[in-house]
């Protein structure tokens, strides 16, 4: 009896390693205020959701870099890339004129209240979250210089 107990949470403890979570059903505001769930927007293509604010230094890092070379991943794979701005109601007036500035080709979502961000886990930004048909398949914290490399092997892996 205690034998077969032991395997059934091994089997439990091993499947949960290999397990997906649905993407959460919450609402973010876009650009022009409209209330858009996350969860209907279209993941059948790759879709990267990027959580960062105006003051993070390596979200702005990351998310330059991988704008230089968005072109080519979305010829190649058809990623939509989604950045999340979890600037708070002191600083979230900034993120408009400096993704202006940056000319940014994301699209642009708001989670002043951190709903979002506390929904998947996210303790650090930068936090990228591959998603795939409504499921995280992929997470990423933090942000090096070539890591958008290996973000971009993961999402061609999901891709196809």
């Amino acid at each position: 009896m205690k034998v077969k107990i032991m395997v059934l949470l091994v089997v439990l403890s091993f499947s949960q390693c290999f397990s997906q979570d649905n993407l959460p059903k919450i609402s973010l505001k876009d650009i022009q205020g409209k209330r858009i769930d996350i969860t209907s927007i279209d993941t059948n293509e790759v879709t990267v959701f990027s959580l960062w604010a105006t003051w993070c230094i390596p979200c702005l890092n990351e998310l330059d870099a991988i704008n230089e070379i968005y072109h080519d991943w979305y010829n190649e794979t058809h990623v939509k890339i989604i950045i999340v701005s979890v600037d708070d109601a002191r600083s979230v007036y900034r993120v408009k004129p400096l993704v202006n500035s940056k000319n940014w080709r994301y699209r642009l979502l708001f989670d002043t209240n951190q709903e979002f961000k506390r929904a998947i886990n996210a303790v650090t930004i930068p936090y990228l979250v591959i998603v795939k048909n409504n499921k995280i398949v992929h997470t990423q914290s933090g942000y090096t210089p070539g890591s958008e490399i290996e973000l971009f092997k993961k999402i061609k892996e999901y891709a196809h």
